[in-house]
């Protein structure tokens, strides 16, 4: 008998889609498509309420789910290798210290950081993107949400996040890790803390924003101050942990905290 495999899935919001029925486009490239003519006019209105209702369904799932930390990193790393053992401890880590974790929902070390979560009886939140080659999410998530549009899954991100843990990644990290840093470093957002793990991915990255752009006044030299590195997922948890309480206490009006006075009505 003949072992059936498992057909490729696309998920375009709440739509599953197999086969042929699979698009040749995503719903991003579609909507930042140059428009020829002006049959943009009577298309792209239609695409704010699809727009519209990402947000809101985003907003519904997440407005409950307490304090959290979303882990970014490579889709591409294999289970059992060293960064998906690393995520995995860094989300046991997370949610025994009262967080629940968020990630993009795919393989690789997103799968570690929840699969962590979930087996230490935490949140386990996951925030899929339609994607050509999507691959669904992943099976430690217990919590999950699909967006067509990149940047409404971004506002969630870090909307429902009071930290960020970044594990080794390619563009799609990269572009999560400077979309953070940049919103706290210009108090679009709370100053919550930026954990970069392992420090032999990380520091020539670091070394280049130090040696030349901070060095060329691009930066301030004291924006470095934002990133955090380490090697351990329970410093890197106890970094979140202290920032979590510096922030209460300064809500609380016990205690001054940078970024605190920012950001209080962003959203």
């Amino acid at each position: 008998m003949t072992k059936r495999t498992s057909p490729r899935e696309y998920r375009r919001g709440p739509v599953l889609l197999r086969g042929q029925q699979i698009p040749a486009t995503t719903s991003d490239q579609r909507l930042l498509a140059p428009a020829e003519g002006a049959a943009w006019l009577h298309e792209d209105p239609w695409r704010v309420l699809r727009i519209q209702s990402e947000f809101v369904e985003g907003f519904g799932a997440l407005a409950e789910i307490g304090a959290a930390v979303s882990v970014f990193g490579s889709a591409r790393t294999g289970e059992g290798s060293a960064d998906y053992e690393l995520a995995r401890a860094v989300g046991d880590g997370l949610v025994r210290a009262g967080y629940g974790v968020i990630t993009g929902g795919g393989p690789g070390v997103m799968e570690g950081a929840n699969r962590g979560a979930s087996e230490a009886g935490g949140l386990s939140v996951g925030l899929g993107i339609e994607l050509p080659f999507e691959q669904g999410m992943n099976p430690w998530v217990n919590l999950g949400v699909n967006f067509r549009y990149f940047f409404a899954r971004k506002t969630m991100f870090v909307k429902y996040s009071e930290g960020f843990v970044v594990l080794p990644g390619g563009f799609g990290t990269l572009d999560e890790l400077f979309e953070a840093l940049t919103l706290v470093q210009t108090h679009k957002v709370t100053e919550f803390p930026i954990v970069l793990m392992r420090t032999s991915y990380w520091s020539g990255l670091v070394d280049w924003l130090r040696g030349t752009v901070a060095a060329g006044g691009m930066i301030a030299p004291a924006d470095l101050d934002l990133l955090h590195l380490c090697d351990d997922p329970d410093e890197a948890v106890q970094i979140v942990v202290q920032r979590g309480e510096q922030l209460r206490a300064a809500a609380s009006g016990l205690v001054d905290a940078p970024g605190t006075a920012q950001a209080a009505e962003e959203w």
